[in-house]
């Protein structure tokens, strides 16, 4: 029912402009996520081991903060509406050519080339979004929204649960073409962000604009690249090598292993919006620690469960706080920023942080290899870690709840 509530209070023109930025990040998701769910099958494909072919979300994750900084940059000059058909468009294209790729190695370079289109999305998207909407109930918003990444896993799970059988690694990335579709959805029934339309900034925002303005702000800009590269060490930590551990620990087939990432992404979309509105009465800050420090007691759960309806539990409550944590973060990073540089200062810091972390699948696989194959306690030292150096990070920070955006946050 608030669901319902809060969506009926808005204009017309403020759910389209939020549902194109939702469908976006969500499709966005999708794409990459069909990669990360098909990491075994396209090493048997072309004969390469697990730590070879999840480079691949190396190349993806180091190429985002260039997309963020690219398209953010357009998206400041010619609005965000036309950017975002064009990224979208961008990653949707790259997804198909995917699906033929004749080598592990041309497979690796589309990755790289979908990572500059996925880096732009979510910055692009959050802006046209958080500056269509009012101030009241964006902690609501910003947890469904940043959920957008789940429902991109969850939609990846089921088509794989549904179709991997059938049409294989590569029918799932001519699937991955669909979300092309949205850009009809945004070109007949967005509109323009109403703060970029009354020129404040973007329409004189030159590159040696963002240059000043990034060096005018640089200690938030840096607070928030370590803050974003804890958060994904958060995210990637708990989910991209997560269906290979579970396929090998507990010997399951991919279409029951695909079964606990679908209940997994139903903890994670629930615990965003919890958390999400959470932080609207306890502030930014407190929400997301208390979401990590939560993760902490599920650990051996999650990792060690000596069953399958309890490892699956585990998952459910693991997503459940990671992504609680993680559905606060494009309105508190939006609300840290300065209007001059909204659709690029938190993409960038974002992608940045993802960035720092690219190695983290790779890098995860190999200690594992080195020490028997022990998938179970690297993640679970993986998280420790991360959830404690988030938790201290976040605290250390500043927040400006509920800030305007017709002007610069100031904190509370």
């Amino acid at each position: 029912m608030q669901l319902i509530r809060k969506f009926t209070g808005l204009t017309p023109a403020q759910r389209h402009a939020y549902f194109a930025a939702l469908g976006g990040w969500t499709l966005d998701a999708f794409d990459f996520f069909i990669f990360i769910i098909s990491l075994r099958a396209i090493g048997a494909d072309f004969r390469a081991s697990l730590t070879a072919v999840s480079f691949g979300i190396t190349l993806t994750l180091a190429m985002r903060p260039l997309g963020a900084l690219l398209f953010g940059w357009l998206a400041e000059k010619y609005g965000r509406r036309p950017i975002l058909m064009v990224n979208v468009l961008s990653f949707a294209l790259i997804e198909l050519a995917s699906a033929f790729a004749p080598s592990l190695a041309v497979l690796l370079a589309l990755r790289a080339l979908f990572g500059l289109a996925m880096g732009g999305e979510w910055g692009v998207g959050a802006a046209l979004a958080f500056e269509t909407l009012p101030a009241q109930g964006r902690g609501f918003f910003s947890g469904l929204l940043q959920e957008g990444y789940v429902l991109g896993f969850l939609l990846a799970a089921v088509v794989s649960r549904l179709f991997f059988a059938t049409v294989g690694w590569r029918g799932l990335f001519v699937i991955g073409a669909v979300p092309a579709l949205l850009v009809l959805y945004i070109r007949f029934g967005v509109g323009e962000s109403p703060a970029w339309l009354q020129g404040r900034h973007a329409k004189r925002t030159s590159l040696r604009d963002l240059g000043r303005i990034a060096a005018e702000n640089a200690p938030a800009m840096l607070y928030m690249i370590v803050l974003m590269a804890l958060f994904n060490a958060f995210s990637h930590g708990s989910q991209d090598l997560y269906k290979p551990f579970i396929l090998e620990r507990y010997g399951l087939s991919s279409a029951r292993a695909d079964d606990l990432v679908i209940l997994m992404n139903l903890g994670a979309l629930l615990g965003g919006m919890v958390f999400g509105a959470l932080s609207e009465r306890m502030g930014r800050r407190r929400a997301i620690a208390c979401a990590a420090l939560l993760a902490l007691p599920v650990i051996p759960l999650w990792a060690y469960a000596p069953s399958v309806p309890l490892l699956a539990l585990g998952a459910f409550l693991m997503q459940f706080m990671v992504q609680g944590a993680w559905g606060i973060v494009p309105a508190h990073l939006n609300e840290l920023s300065p209007p001059g540089v909204r659709a690029v200062l938190p993409a960038f810091a974002y992608q940045l942080g993802n960035f720092a972390m690219a190695l983290l699948a790779p890098a995860q696989s190999a200690i594992a290899a080195r020490h028997g194959h022990d998938l179970a306690a690297v993640l679970a030292w993986t998280i420790g870690i991360v959830a404690v150096a988030l938790t201290a990070a976040t605290l250390l920070g500043k927040e400006a709840r509920s800030a305007e955006f017709t002007g610069t946050p100031a904190e509370r």
